[in-house]
């Protein structure tokens, strides 16, 4: 055969329907690698969201079981069982929110709009917490709306044994290992300012100047306390403070700031990306006024929003706070990019988080979003400690 008339078997026609085919198989592959893409960042989105939140709820519940740390007695057997008052010898105000009120172990701020019942829109504008002092609205970077604000204050978890009291002139120094003085400053922000020494009955909290392994306080008798027993303990005074705020990326993130011993926060340090909003409800123990005379019962019959606990600054504020032997936190996470999510298609599934319905903005950004929620007991509240 001539090669023209080989050539005569591929006519236009089959041309065209080859083309056709070709086309319809090659959009089916691209539209399975589409829907592959799109759920490998939707599981991607998934699993970021949940690692972030399982980090924030990490942080919150190990410091939120320290609160009232004093020691090995902690801060509500001081009040029931008659073992000797804490003294705070800062100067402080009890009840007045001071970074430094350690009459207030546990504190929280209420954001406005944000109690359960209540609705938050994505992508509208949230209120602010309310009744905060201003060592709060001072805060940098500064809390974002919409969310609750916690306030932790508390003794430092690993103290160092102290070897010796003395007493030069009006200063009183207090001596520990070296070893023991580097636990002291470990995770601090900055050379720690604030100390508290206590035993088994008793603790001082003071402000004091670090000297080698001594530290060193103005117009303090502290020569009442024994050394070198394993009880005497010489322990680094914190204030915390949790919050959200917006990193440099422009992302809503999880923060903590540090009491700085001048009345105010240090810097926050930013510590998991990804968390919207935090929502707070404090349980509230049977004893309406928890003194010598009427103990905390153990049992948690109330729950509520921080201004609902109280939002006085004075004695009033310090019993008020007092009756909290538990705290749930509640966290709304998103992915840090876009996961191809969806918004929810019904009131029925949207978020909600310790009861505040969280719905979707329009349009949606679709990010992942996910609720986490967890009660943590006041371990040093725990009825019979």
């Amino acid at each position: 055969m001539s090669p023209s008339s080989r050539a005569r078997g591929l006519s236009l026609i089959e041309l065209m329907i080859a083309m056709v085919i070709g086309l319809v198989l090659l959009l089916g592959i691209t539209q399975i690698f589409i829907a592959s893409r799109a759920a490998s960042r939707l599981s991607e989105g998934a699993a970021r969201t949940q690692e972030n939140a399982r980090f924030a709820l990490d942080f919150l519940q190990r410091d939120l079981r320290m609160a009232g740390h004093f020691g090995c007695v902690n801060d509500q057997a001081h009040v029931i069982k008659n073992t000797g008052d804490v003294r705070y010898n800062l100067g402080i105000a009890a009840g007045s929110g001071d970074p430094l009120d350690f009459s207030v172990p546990v504190q929280g701020y209420e954001a406005a709009g944000t109690g359960p019942t209540n609705t938050l829109t994505l992508g509208r504008t949230w209120s602010a917490a309310i009744s905060v002092p201003k060592s709060i609205i001072n805060l940098k970077p500064a809390p974002l709306p919409g969310s609750d604000v916690l306030v932790l204050r508390l003794l430092s978890p690993e103290g160092a044994v102290v070897t010796g009291v003395g007493v030069d002139g009006t200063t009183t120094t207090v001596t520990v290992s070296s070893d023991g003085m580097a636990r002291l400053k470990a995770g601090a922000a900055g050379t720690p300012t604030v100390f508290a020494l206590a035993d088994c009955t008793r603790a001082d909290v003071f402000p004091a100047t670090i000297s080698g392994s001594t530290v060193k306080i103005e117009k303090l008798d502290l020569t009442g306390y024994s050394v070198s027993n394993a009880m005497t303990m010489l322990y680094r005074a914190d204030g915390l403070v949790y919050y959200i705020a917006s990193n440099g990326n422009n992302e809503p993130a999880l923060y903590r700031a540090r009491a700085n011993g001048a009345g105010g926060y240090g810097d926050g340090e930013e510590l998991v990306e990804g968390i919207e909003s935090m929502q707070l409800l404090y349980g509230l123990d049977a004893t309406p006024d928890i003194s010598l005379s009427t103990p905390p019962s153990g049992r948690i019959v109330d729950q509520r929003v921080a201004s609902a606990v109280s939002t006085a600054t004075d004695a009033t504020a310090v019993g008020a706070w007092r009756r909290v032997g538990m705290v749930q936190v509640g966290l709304l996470a998103r992915s840090p990019q876009r996961a191809s999510a969806q918004a929810p298609g019904s009131a029925a599934t949207y978020l909600g988080v310790l009861g505040v319905t969280i719905a979707p903005g329009d349009p949606y950004d679709q990010r992942h979003r996910g609720a986490y929620e967890v009660s943590v007991a006041l371990r040093n509240r725990l009825f019979g400690n």
